[in-house]
């Protein structure tokens, strides 16, 4: 959008007065020098059907005392439009106390001309009145301009940080045996617990909306530090030696560390990387202190990691892999009630349990499919074989 002003056109005035003779008087008057485009209206009703007409005037000249509808009555209609509140109007009228002007003026008047006029100030007033308009319709079309602006910078910072979290996940993914629909499964499941704890007395100072959404786009980057685990260790199908576990246990430094690293780059503290460096580091955290890397135990694990906590051990459970089968919803349910109070927080997985139907769907929408997992073990295949 380009701002433009248009300096050729005549502004349009309406002249509203139920006497021919100073509907006459007024237009002569106005367009003696050729500046303004005239309208005149004989009654109120007929003023407003002008005013809500497209183009709108640009300033209207108005009599108080006409039959049927008063000029109060016209302003106060026309102030409280949206759409005609905008356009200045000059009580034109033989009501000349100080009562009467101050009336006219409280009704959102931006002048107020007693007659008989004097020409030469009529003229000065409407020019100074039409100035006035066109200085605010610049603004207000500046401003308009600028709201738009910010919304489409908006729009595009938003963009860039989606596609950042996509790229950093799908980075991960290739060099993991997860799939890519685990990413968004727990990408949901935070979602639906956030949302179902966001007025829990223990977490509404925490849960608004911008954090709900921050959390719904942190969450896809909880693995990312398995980049850094060696292949031998990351890819290997059964169980762990107590050496390659502690190995494969910093995954959660090695993603706050390349998390924060981001951050660096930006030279900024950007919110959204600052829930994700939470997640990355502390989802394998456990309720009563036994997970790892810190040991933190209850409220000192930040709630963006306990919430990761249960959506990821989930869907781990269920999930299907190249090496294991999926378990089934029910038994993935006990194995998670079994963690209540120990693994996970308990109110975190009695939010869980409120919401199973809900876990189900998301699963059911996002299952990997016999595809998803046969390229994954191809993709596995090429890094093991790889040099």
């Amino acid at each position: 959008m380009e701002l433009s002003l248009d300096f050729t056109r005549k502004p349009t005035i309406l002249v509203v007065d139920d006497t021919p003779d100073n509907l006459l008087l007024m237009a002569n008057l106005l367009k003696e020098h050729g500046r303004y485009v005239v309208k005149a209206a004989n009654n109120g009703e007929k003023a407003l059907r002008i005013a809500r007409a497209d183009p709108p005037p640009d300033l209207i000249l108005l009599d108080i005392m006409m039959p049927g509808m008063s000029g109060h009555e016209v302003a106060q209609t026309l102030k409280a439009d949206p759409a005609t509140r905008d356009i200045p109007v000059i009580f034109l009228t033989v009501m000349s106390s100080t009562a009467d002007e101050t009336r006219g003026l409280e009704l959102g008047a931006a002048d107020y001309i007693t007659k008989p006029i004097c020409p030469p100030v009529v003229l000065a007033r409407v020019e100074t009145q039409l100035k006035v308009k066109a200085a605010a319709d610049f603004l207000k079309d500046k401003n308009d301009y600028l709201e738009q602006e910010v919304a489409r910078r908006t729009r595009e910072v938003m963009a860039i940080q989606d596609v950042t979290i996509h790229a950093m996940a799908s980075l991960a993914e290739t060099r993991d045996n997860e799939t890519g629909n685990h990413i968004r499964r727990t990408q949901h499941y935070v979602k639906v617990l956030a949302e179902h704890l966001r007025d829990h007395p223990r977490f509404r100072h925490f849960l608004d909306d911008e954090t709900i959404g921050l959390l719904y786009k942190s969450a896809p980057l909880h693995d990312i530090g398995k980049i850094g685990i060696p292949d031998r260790i990351l890819l290997k199908p059964g169980r762990f030696t107590p050496e390659e576990f502690e190995i494969m246990k910093t995954h959660t430094t090695l993603g706050r560390d390349a998390i924060a690293h981001a951050e660096q780059q930006l030279g900024a503290d950007v919110d959204f990387l600052r829930l994700a460096k939470e997640i990355a580091y502390g989802h394998q955290e456990k309720w009563n202190g036994s997970g790892y890397p810190e040991g933190k135990a209850g409220d000192d694990i930040p709630i963006s990691a306990r919430l990761m906590a249960v959506a990821d051990v989930y869907d781990a459970l269920i999930s299907r892999r190249v090496y294991k089968e999926g378990m089934s919803h029910e038994d993935a349910v006990r194995i998670m009630l079994n963690g209540r109070g120990s693994h996970f927080d308990p109110d975190v997985l009695d939010a869980f349990m409120s919401c199973l139907d809900r876990f189900q769907a998301i699963a059911a929408q996002f299952a990997d499919s016999d595809h998803d997992i046969a390229r994954k073990a191809e993709a596995l295949q090429f890094i093991a074989e790889a040099p």
